[in-house]
């Protein structure tokens, strides 16, 4: 065991030498000239497209945002116009309808004070009527009086008789 220490002691897995060195130069250079002719291009080339790609998507998301802030600023205009309208609306609702309760008011007001003034007419009309109606039977009363009295005071007296003659025939000629 004391031999496999030592061997395993003694190993280097590099061990420079010049003619490892020259050789793994050359294949190094062989490499890199290989990658350079058939592998640089092509990733090159891909990590370009990957650039320019990456670029537009860029360019597209900017693009979105300006159509995106453009597009809430058309809203909120949207938004407040509309805001506005409905407090137009809303302002002419309230007036038409004030407007309509004091037209009702009004009509109200003169369908009242029209009946008021037909109930009152009507009242005086009845109140004449009455007033009429009473002077016509107190002055048939007193016709009907006053003929009971002339009647009694009259019956024996043939002057008063000839006086009464008088006067219905002076009623007739009128």
């Amino acid at each position: 065991m004391n031999t496999t220490l030592t061997f395993l002691a003694g190993f280097a897995p590099f061990q420079p030498t010049p003619g490892l060195a020259l050789w793994s130069l050359v294949i190094f250079l062989m490499f890199w000239w290989l990658m350079s002719k058939f592998a640089f291009k092509p990733i090159m080339e891909g990590i370009k497209t990957r650039e320019n790609d990456i670029q537009a998507a860029l360019d597209e998301a900017k693009k979105a945002r300006e159509e995106m802030s453009n597009l809430q600023a058309e809203n909120d205009a949207l938004l407040a116009e509309a805001r506005e309208q409905r407090a137009t609306i809303l302002k002419e609702a309230t007036d038409t309808k004030n407007s309509i309760i004091a037209e009702a008011r009004e009509k109200a007001k003169d369908e009242a004070q029209r009946i008021s003034l037909n109930a009152k007419q009507e009242i005086e009309n009845e109140r004449k009527a009455a007033l009429v109606n009473a002077k016509n039977q107190i002055g048939s009363m007193a016709i009907e009086i006053a003929e009971k009295v002339i009647r009694k005071d009259l019956k024996g007296n043939s002057e008063h008789q000839e006086f009464v003659s008088k006067l219905v025939d002076e009623v007739n000629l009128n």
